[in-house]
């Protein structure tokens, strides 16, 4: 034994004496997962979670979230000399004056909307596998959760270079607001710090999407990882699978070296689409106008759905007491989405109450063997 592998043992038996450490680590290092490709998606999830906080990180440093107005100097001629909010004059010039600042804005869109597609995809995988059954039940309402809380939290950054593009989706968030019955207008004016669109509204979503939702996402995700990890993995049924076993990879060293080369590829793909594929120019839009709304303009993909149900709502109004309901908008804006993620996230329940399964699952279904919850899926998709 070599002086530095002595050295070694010496620290870790006098780490074991004090923590009782070993007889952890032995069975954590030893912990097997199951390989299969599907069960990728998870981590995809969370390593363009990672890539979010970084490159969102690298943003805050030149970001300024504040609505006053400010005549931009930057770089970019076709804007010189335009009145504008300190916000998008900011974006503009981490966008031509930073350097690396236009990648890094384009690597934390493309982490963003690679992070909702895999969580979707992860979801999908889970639901249709039935993998949100006893005792997951917790973890898929956990997933409903932070599926929601996406959309809230790219709806949020996607708001704040205040461009034309985004100021309309704002707009559109404060004819929802408004819509809800009683506190609608009080709570837009209390949200907007006035009447639309204020001075506040920038600054106050900037602390929602940087430290709020941030810190919601990081306690969610370890909740999330820390039942996977303590129900054990689930598994396909295959020879020598039960659901008293997990055939597959130790932690160390297989799935670690396995997760880290992932992550790097994750990450290589993310800066790939980041330097060559261009996505959210702001500067094409110009600073957003009240009175102006760009032709053709649309959110992105994980909020057509909404954007859609609003468009394709029919004028509908009530009149209750003296009061008008924008029914075309309460409707298609807060109470259908309501339903379907009430729905989601109470469906393992329903399923369990409606076939009176009460079992602990521990392996997979195929989909074509529970065509009732694959077909109802599909019709939801």
């Amino acid at each position: 034994m070599s002086a530095r592998e002595r050295v070694a043992g010496q620290v870790a038996n006098y780490v074991d004496e004090r923590t009782g450490s070993a007889k952890w680590l032995k069975k954590t290092l030893t912990k097997v997962f199951p390989d299969h490709w599907s069960f990728m998606l998870g981590e995809i999830v969370l390593y363009s979670f990672v890539i979010l906080l970084l490159s969102g990180t690298f943003l805050t440093f030149w970001y300024d979230p504040s609505m006053r107005e400010v005549e931009y100097e930057g770089s970019y001629q076709p804007l010189s000399g335009l009145k504008m909010s300190a916000a998008y004059a900011s974006s503009l010039h981490i966008s031509f004056d930073v350097r690396g600042g236009l990648l890094m804005r384009q690597i934390h869109h493309w982490a963003a909307l690679i992070f909702m597609a895999a969580m979707v995809a992860h979801l999908m995988r889970v639901f249709f596998t039935g993998a949100f059954r006893k005792p997951r039940e917790f973890n898929w309402i956990i997933g409903v959760g932070l599926l929601t809380l996406g959309i809230v939290e790219g709806f949020l950054g996607y708001s704040l270079p205040d461009d034309l593009l985004s100021g309309t989706g704002i707009r559109i968030a404060e004819a929802i607001i408004q819509a809800i019955p009683v506190v609608g207008s009080y709570l837009s004016f209390f949200i907007f710090g006035g009447a639309f669109p204020g001075e506040m509204f920038i600054q106050r979503i900037y602390v929602v999407h940087i430290l709020l939702l941030p810190g919601i996402f990081l306690a969610l995700i370890t909740v999330h990882l820390m039942l996977v990890w303590y129900q054990k993995h689930t598994q396909y049924p295959g020879p020598g699978r039960t659901e008293k076993n997990v055939v597959g990879y130790p932690l160390m060293p297989t799935y670690m070296a396995k997760a880290g080369g992932f992550f790097f590829i994750v990450f290589g793909v993310t800066a790939f689409l980041g330097a060559v594929a261009s996505i959210n120019p702001i500067w094409i839009y110009g600073p957003y106008n009240p009175g102006q709304i760009g032709a053709g303009s649309q959110p992105d993909w994980y909020m057509g759905w909404l954007d859609g149900l609003v468009r394709m709502a029919p004028p509908l109004e009530a009149y209750i007491f003296g009061y008008t309901l924008s029914l075309n908008i309460l409707i298609p804006g807060l109470i259908i989405p309501g339903i379907i993620f009430t729905g989601m996230a109470l469906y393992p329940f329903i399923e369990s109450w409606i076939t009176g399964d009460k079992r602990e699952h521990h392996l997979l279904d195929r989909p074509r063997n529970a065509p009732n919850r694959t077909a109802l899926g599909a019709m939801s998709i």
